[in-house]
């Protein structure tokens, strides 16, 4: 249930996120109201498989940029797993129907974004119901 949950805020996160940065991030879908929301929901579905699997790896490995920086690192980590979640969504292996995550303008649009998909998840967070406690 709690997976749920975290795809539904990872999904809103990235429409408003979407709805921020309009000329550089933006959802693709089929034009249909039930499209958007399906392309969204697969998008954080992506986003959070990757985020699952993926980036504990390559935190392991860029441990010593996140000592050496702070933590600073982690924006650079996250845009990479965004640019990793574009090139998976961007693929054509779902359909012949574009569909998907795209960001235009580069690396620091990369960061931007991801800095803002973690910021609408902190907030939108707050108000999700939790995780139970064993």
């Amino acid at each position: 249930m709690y997976f749920v949950v975290r795809v539904l805020v990872t999904a809103l996160a990235l429409w408003l996120t979407s709805l921020v940065i309009p000329n550089h991030v933006d959802i693709v879908d089929d034009g249909t109201a039930l499209g958007t929301v399906l392309a969204v929901i697969v998008v954080a579905l992506i986003f959070n498989l990757v985020h699952a699997f993926i980036k504990p790896i390559v935190k392991m490995f860029s441990l010593p940029l996140y000592l050496l920086t702070l933590g600073l690192f982690s924006l650079v980590v996250n845009a990479f797993l965004l640019w990793l979640v574009v090139w998976i969504t961007d693929r054509n292996w779902f359909g012949d129907q574009p569909w998907g995550l795209h960001i235009t303008g580069g690396f620091w649009w990369y960061v931007l974004a991801a800095l803002v998909i973690a910021v609408f998840q902190v907030i939108i967070n707050r108000f999700a119901p939790k995780k139970a406690r064993r």
